[in-house]
């Protein structure tokens, strides 16, 4: 892959792990609870499930910052775009889909890469 590319995808990764960093209006403050005891049994369902989707986000940013990671490691010791499974190489529409994949299109598409 050409330097270019690389320091393409290496931008694009460090500017989406800014954004996950960054803090937003409402996702820093802890994780609402549903209060027993507080408003009725409807309110206190749409707190619990207010809470539950806080906690989903947090983990899928989570697991996208842990995967833009290994894609910046990757990068630096030279193994950036071949797939993990086949070590063949990634297509570049792959790569600026999603720069952070470890897996070409045909392994992903496997039942379990």
């Amino acid at each position: 892959m050409k330097r270019d590319d690389l320091n393409r995808y290496r931008k694009l990764l460090l500017a989406k792990r800014a954004e996950l960093l960054a803090p937003r209006p409402g996702v820093e403050a802890p994780v609402p609870g549903a209060r027993v005891g507080e408003g009725d049994v409807v309110d206190q369902a749409a707190a619990a499930t207010d809470a539950e989707v806080q906690v989903r986000l947090r983990q899928t940013d989570s697991r996208l910052l842990r995967a833009i990671e290994e894609a910046l490691a990757r990068l630096a010791r030279g193994a950036f775009g071949v797939c993990t499974v086949c070590e063949q190489p990634i297509s570049k529409a792959r790569l600026d889909a999603v720069p952070w994949t470890r897996l070409c299109r045909e392994c992903k598409e496997q039942p379990n890469p």
